[in-house]
C-alpha cells in the first residue's frame, strides 16, 4: 500500500525483496485485507473489505498463495530478524517456544490431514478426536513493554503431514520431534552466536531431539517436561588405561524422580518463582544432574528439577534442561512462558480467522496458515512502531475495567490507522460525500476495529 502511515510503512518494506514487484503489490492487498476483515479470512473477504469486489482481475490475488514463486522460509527469516531486533535485548538469550496446533479442516482434496487429539475440546477425562492439519509452530517468547507481559510471537510454522500422507507417497513419516529438530537447526543457522533457549511440552521430551540440540556446534538449550519414571543414571566413570571394548555410556542407576518425591531425605528449597498470568508462586524445588539413557539411543546429560506446590493445589511435576549450569528457578521461569503459545493460538483463532480460510491447492494450504500466524507478529510490530514508547489505549466500558491491553486492542490500534488509508486509496477522483455525525463515525470505527 503506497499510502501507509509513515510509522507503518517501513515495517513491511524488508519483505518486498522476497516477491516480484507485481506479486508484492497483490500480497500487500491481501495482508491489509486480512488485518481489516472480520470473520472468515478468505481471499474473497480480504478483497471485499478492500473495496475490490468488482475487480475484474481478481484471480491475481489467489495466485499469490497457490501459484506465485516466493519463499515462505525467507519471509520467516525476515520476520524473526525484525522481532529479535525490536523485542530481544542485545546480548540476552533468544527464548522460543515450540508447540503443535491442530487446524480443523475437511475436504477430500486436503491430502495432508490426519486424525489427531483436539486439544481445545478434550480434557483429562474426555478425549475428542478431530480431522485436520497438524502444524508445528516456533514462536518467540518476549516481554512486550506496552502490554506489560510476555507474548508468544510466531515466526516459523511448518505443516506436519499425517503418516498416511507419507505412506501414500512412499516417503518416510516425520514425527513432531523430527520437524522440531529441523526447525531448531534452522533457527541456529539464522541466529549464530546467540544463546538460544527452547521450551516445549512433553511431546518434545524425546531423547533424539534433546541430543540433537545439545550436540550442535553451538548448542541449543532445551527445556521441557520429564517423566517421573525416566531412567536416569550417573555419568560414565573414567575409563582406565588399557581397557578393552566399547566405552561405557552411563554409570550407576539413580533413584527415579518418583522415588525422590517419596524420599523424606530429599532436600527441598522453598523459592518464589515466576508463574502463570504474570504472577509469582511459592514452590519447593529439588534439582540435580544425571544422564538420561535408553538402549539404542544417544546419551543426554540433563539437569532435572522437581517442583512441589507448597499450597498443594497441583500435582508434583518434573522439568529438564540440557544446559546443566542453569539455576532451577530460571528453568521453571522459562518453562512457564510456554503457556503463552496456547494464548497466541487462541487469539489467532478468535481475531485472525485461523480455521476459516478455504484454500484447497497444496501450495496455498502450506502458505496460508503460517501467514495468518505470522500476521499476529506483524500486527504486534506495527503497533510497537505506532506507539513509539507510549502506552497502548485499552478499550473500557462502564461495566468492565480492563487493566492490561490484549491482542484485540493491538489489532484495533492498527485497524484504526489502516481504515483511512484504504478509503483514500480506493476513493475515485470525485467521490460522493455523505456527512456523518462525529459520534456515529467514532462508534462505527470502534465497531469495525474490534470486530472479531
Amino acid at each position: 500500500m503506497r499510502n501507509l502511515p509513515p510509522a507503518m510503512v517501513h515495517v513491511p518494506r524488508p519483505f518486498a525483496w522476497v516477491f516480484s514487484e507485481r506479486v508484492w503489490a497483490w500480497a500487500q492487498v491481501l495482508v491489509v485485507g486480512a488485518i481489516l476483515a472480520p470473520g472468515k479470512r478468505t481471499v474473497s473477504s480480504a478483497l471485499r473489505v478492500m473495496g475490490l469486489s468488482t475487480e475484474r482481475q481478481f484471480q491475481n490475488d489467489p495466485r499469490v498463495l497457490n501459484r506465485a514463486r516466493w519463499s515462505s522460509r525467507a519471509v520467516s527469516w525476515l520476520l524473526l530478524v525484525a522481532l529479535v531486533r525490536v523485542f530481544v535485548p542485545a546480548g540476552g538469550p533468544i527464548v522460543v517456544g515450540v508447540d503443535d496446533h491442530s487446524e480443523r479442516r475437511r475436504g477430500r482434496t486436503i491430502a495432508a490431514k490426519g486424525i489427531d487429539r483436539d486439544a481445545v475440546r478434550s480434557s483429562k477425562s474426555f478425549f475428542v478426536k478431530t480431522s485436520g492439519l497438524r502444524w508445528v509452530s516456533m514462536q518467540l517468547l518476549v516481554r512486550i513493554a506496552w502490554a506489560e507481559r510476555v507474548w508468544a510471537l510466531p515466526c516459523l510454522t511448518v505443516l506436519a503431514p499425517s503418516e498416511r500422507y507419507a505412506q501414500a507417497r512412499g516417503r518416510r513419516h516425520k514425527t513432531l520431534a523430527d520437524w522440531a529438530r529441523q526447525m531448531l537447526t534452522q533457527l541456529r543457522r539464522w541466529r549464530p552466536g546467540r544463546a538460544l533457549v527452547v521450551v516445549a511440552d512433553s511431546s518434545y521430551a524425546v531423547i533424539e531431539l534433546l541430543a540433537a540440540c545439545a550436540g550442535l556446534a553451538e548448542p541449543v538449550t532445551m527445556v521441557t517436561r520429564l517423566r517421573l519414571d525416566a531412567a536416569l543414571y550417573d555419568p560414565a566413570p573414567a575409563r582406565p588405561p588399557g581397557t578393552r571394548g566399547a566405552p561405557r555410556k552411563k554409570g550407576a542407576r539413580q533413584p527415579s524422580l518418583a522415588q525422590r518425591l517419596a524420599d523424606p531425605t530429599t532436600r527441598w528449597e522453598p523459592v518464589t518463582v515466576r508463574w502463570y498470568a504474570g504472577g509469582t508462586r511459592r514452590v519447593a524445588l529439588a534439582s540435580g544432574t544425571a544422564v538420561w539413557y535408553h538402549p539404542g539411543l544417544p546419551v543426554v546429560p540433563i539437569r532435572w528439577v522437581l517442583i512441589r506446590d507448597l499450597q498443594g493445589e497441583f500435582e508434583p511435576q518434573a522439568l529438564l534442561s540440557t544446559e546443566l549450569a542453569v539455576a532451577p528457578p530460571r528453568i521453571v521461569a522459562w518453562f512457564v512462558l510456554r503457556w503463552q503459545l496456547e494464548v497466541t493460538f487462541e487469539e489467532a483463532r478468535a481475531h485472525l480467522g485461523i480455521e476459516t480460510q478455504r484454500q484447497w491447492p497444496d501450495l496455498a494450504i502450506l502458505r496460508t496458515t503460517p501467514a495468518l500466524l505470522g500476521l499476529f507478529s506483524l500486527v504486534t510490530l506495527v503497533a510497537h512502531e505506532l506507539l513509539n514508547g507510549q502506552a497502548l489505549p485499552v478499550r473500557q466500558t462502564a461495566w468492565y475495567t480492563k487493566t492490561l491491553p490484549t491482542f484485540a486492542d493491538t489489532l484495533a490500534l492498527v485497524r484504526q490507522q489502516l481504515w483511512p488509508v484504504t478509503i483514500t486509496y480506493l476513493s475515485p477522483d470525485t467521490p460522493e460525500m455523505v456527512e456523518i455525525p462525529r459520534a456515529l463515525f467514532d462508534r462505527l470505527v470502534d465497531t469495525l476495529a474490534f470486530a472479531a
